[in-house]
């Protein structure tokens, strides 16, 4: 049992790094709390003591604002940063290594009896106010989004946003970006960024579908021009114009052109000094 407290208390300096000392984790951090209620109450939960472990936790969800029923299944290592609002049903089964942030629900979606709640393997980080529910597996390290609402099974170290939950990101299954997208970068004169298909970022993975595009038209025209001028039509002939870079420039070398621009305005504005000393 102390080895499991020194457990508990030591994942919280890895994971938190508000944590001072060992006294203040003690108490002052519910997610803590919590644990060691739980592990109390499961312990008589699973010696037939039922009643006496939901009156537990029902102390405990009084004292630190996150319910655990008794009847969960909880690996080690097991860490709720902030905590209020958390719930973790009966059937829930949470591995070793795990995170829960504030207002996350582990909850069901069936008045059955049986197993109804999430399992999260080992590893698997749930961000704040997200709600992962029924008797779904959450693979290893997988990585549950803010307010995000799960329903369906996520594989092992996949990244899981939105609402309804989405898969944008699954470890080791990055693909190389398609010849189309480098050539168009080139031909913009900007970086072909680290854009790849299944990145969690919107805008980015717009701009990668637009560029295959443009890719694709450029191709069409290039073919068409060579068609006419077969034909004698040499309308295409003329160059189009060249596209300027800096109106491509990546967000980090503006931002280092604009602090660059801010140095040497402050260099500008620095009054002279005059050593009225004479030489040294």
């Amino acid at each position: 049992m102390f080895k499991q407290l020194r457990e508990d208390v030591a994942c919280v300096f890895e994971r938190d790094p508000a944590a001072r000392n060992t006294f203040e984790v003690l108490t002052t951090y519910p997610g803590v709390h919590a644990i060691l209620h739980y592990r109390l109450a499961n312990g008589l939960w699973r010696r037939g003591f039922k009643w006496l472990a939901r009156l537990l936790s029902t102390f405990s969800r009084w004292l630190t604002g996150i319910e655990i029923h008794p009847g969960a299944t909880i690996g080690r290592r097991f860490f709720i940063d902030h905590g209020m609002g958390v719930v973790i049903g009966e059937t829930a089964e949470i591995g070793d290594d795990c995170t829960l942030y504030h207002g996350v629900t582990l909850g069901g979606t069936s008045w059955n009896k049986g197993k109804r709640h999430p399992t999260l393997q080992d590893g698997v980080v749930v961000g704040a106010g997200a709600k992962v529910l029924g008797p779904i597996v959450v693979g290893k390290n997988a990585r549950i989004g803010s307010n995000a609402v799960v329903t369906k099974a996520v594989p092992e170290g996949a990244t899981v946003v939105g609402i309804p939950g989405r898969i944008v990101r699954v470890a080791g299954k990055k693909k190389p970006l398609p010849e189309g997208t480098v050539r168009m970068a080139e031909k913009l004169g900007f970086d072909a960024y680290g854009i790849a298909d299944g990145t969690p970022d919107p805008i980015a993975r717009s701009i990668h579908n637009m560029m295959d595009h443009m890719d694709a038209v450029d191709s069409k025209i290039d073919r068409m021009c060579k068609a006419l001028h077969q034909v004698g039509i040499h309308s295409c002939d003329d160059a189009l114009p060249q596209l300027e870079r800096e109106h491509f420039v990546s967000l980090g070398d503006l931002d280092d052109q604009q602090r660059s621009a801010g140095a040497d305005s402050a260099d500008d504005d620095m009054p002279e000094t005059t050593n009225h000393n004479g030489p040294a």
